[in-house]
């Protein structure tokens, strides 16, 4: 069920990525703009430290064994109602081994545990998309 639902938010967030000056419809219809930017958060569950970190699209982040790579993220305007998502790849490293992917998928910020990263140690949700770092 879980997997439709973000089938058909996927669907519309996709529908107008081709139209190069329109923003793109999210899976409500509401327009979106892609950002270069997206804001991630991470925990470690063994130690229970939460990590904000900023990955260019395109850029693989590192968190612990993690590699996260996000390769869209798109924002709504301020004049609708809040939503970030962004497309991540995740492919858990670990030395001496063959790396595995863990996730590959649209995270949404509003609806964290509609597609989640399922891993016994590490939890990564998205947080914002931007359009430059916050970071002065």
């Amino acid at each position: 069920m879980r997997r439709f639902a973000s089938c058909l938010l996927l669907a519309g967030l996709l529908a107008g990525s081709a139209a190069s000056a329109q923003p793109a419809p999210a899976g409500d219809g509401l327009p979106s703009t892609p950002q270069p930017l997206a804001v991630l958060q991470g925990l470690d569950k063994i130690t229970a430290r939460i990590f904000t970190f900023e990955a260019a699209i395109g850029q693989t982040i590192g968190f612990g064994t993690l590699k996260v790579t996000p390769r869209i993220c798109r924002k709504r305007p301020p004049e609708y109602p809040p939503e970030s998502a962004a497309y991540l790849e995740i492919v858990e490293e670990r030395p001496g081994e063959t790396p595995v992917q863990r996730f590959s998928g649209w995270m949404f910020a509003s609806s964290p545990a509609l597609n989640p990263l399922e891993h016994p140690v590490y939890d990564v949700w998205v947080i914002d998309c931007r359009a430059r770092s916050a970071a002065r």
